[in-house]
C-alpha cells in the first residue's frame, strides 16, 4: 500500500511532537517534511514565543526538512492566509496533499483548518483529535520525551512553573480548571528529547520575562491578558 505523505504542522511543542511520533509509528503514512509559521519580525513562533534557531535544531535532530512560512507583524488573517495558500502551491508540486496537526478538542480551529485545506483539495489529518487530555498529557511524559513549559497565562499558571519541566508533579499542581495539555491555550511547551529525537537539544532557561497583549472581545470589549515567556537558549 502507497504511504499518504504528510507535512506535519510544528509548534515545537509536545501536541505536536506526541501527534509526529504517533503519525511516524503509523504504517499508512510518511511524515516527509515540517512547517512552523514565524512572525516576520519577530523570528518567534506565536505565543509559544520559540525562537526560530531552536525550531531549527528540532527539525534537524528529527531528521526531517523544516519549511519555513512567515507572517506580518500586523496579525493580518488575510496575509496569512496567502502565506499558507503559498506553502500549499509548493507541496502541491511535490505530491503531498495531506497536512497534519496536533489539535485535540477546539471544534472551530479543527472547522477552520478543514474549510481552508479543502478549498485546495487538501486533507487534514488530526492523530490526537478527541482524546482524553489528562490521559494523554500521561502517556506523553510515560513515552520518554521531555518539554518546558515556554509560556503561560499569567492569569492562570504562577511564575514559578514557567521554564519547568512538564512532568508529573507539573501536573499535580494544575488547578482542576486548567486542561492538563493547555488545549485552551492556558500555557505552551517546547520538546527537546523524545522517541522523535535523534539526539537532546540543549536548552535552558534564560530569564522569565512577561508581555500584555490587547483583545477585543465579541461585544466589542477591550481586554488585557498578560503571559509569561520562558527566554530559552
Amino acid at each position: 500500500m502507497k504511504k499518504i505523505k504528510i507535512s506535519m504542522s510544528w509548534s515545537g511543542g509536545k501536541d505536536s511532537a506526541f501527534a509526529l511520533w504517533k503519525l511516524m509509528n503509523d504504517p499508512r503514512y510518511e511524515v516527509v517534511r515540517l512547517h512552523t509559521t514565524f512572525g516576520e519580525e519577530s523570528r518567534r513562533v506565536g505565543m509559544h514565543g520559540i525562537q526560530e534557531s531552536l525550531i531549527e535544531k528540532q527539525a534537524e535532530s528529527i531528521g526531517m526538512d523544516l519549511d519555513k512560512i512567515y507572517y506580518p507583524a500586523s496579525g493580518d488573517n488575510k496575509e496569512y492566509e496567502t502565506a499558507i495558500n503559498s506553502y500549499l502551491d509548493t507541496l502541491k508540486t511535490e505530491g503531498i496533499e495531506t497536512i497534519a496537526y496536533g489539535d485535540i478538542y477546539l471544534e472551530d480551529l479543527k472547522a477552520y483548518r478543514e474549510q481552508q485545506l479543502s478549498k485546495r483539495d487538501f486533507k487534514a489529518i488530526f492523530p490526537l483529535w478527541k482524546k482524553d487530555t489528562a490521559q494523554t498529557a500521561r502517556d506523553f511524559i510515560a513515552a520518554g520525551f521531555q518539554t518546558l513549559i515556554c509560556a503561560a497565562d499569567a492569569d492562570l499558571i504562577e511564575e514559578k512553573w514557567v521554564g519547568s519541566i512538564f512532568n508529573l508533579e507539573f501536573l499535580k499542581n494544575l488547578p482542576y480548571k486548567i486542561d492538563p495539555c493547555g488545549e485552551n491555550g492556558e500555557f505552551h511547551t517546547f520538546c527537546y528529547d523524545g522517541p522523535i529525537f535523534q539526539h537532546p537539544i540543549a536548552v535552558s532557561k534564560k530569564q522569565t520575562i512577561s508581555k500584555s497583549y490587547h483583545f477585543k472581545t465579541d461585544e466589542g470589549k477591550e481586554i488585557e491578558k498578560k503571559f509569561w515567556f520562558a527566554e530559552l537558549g
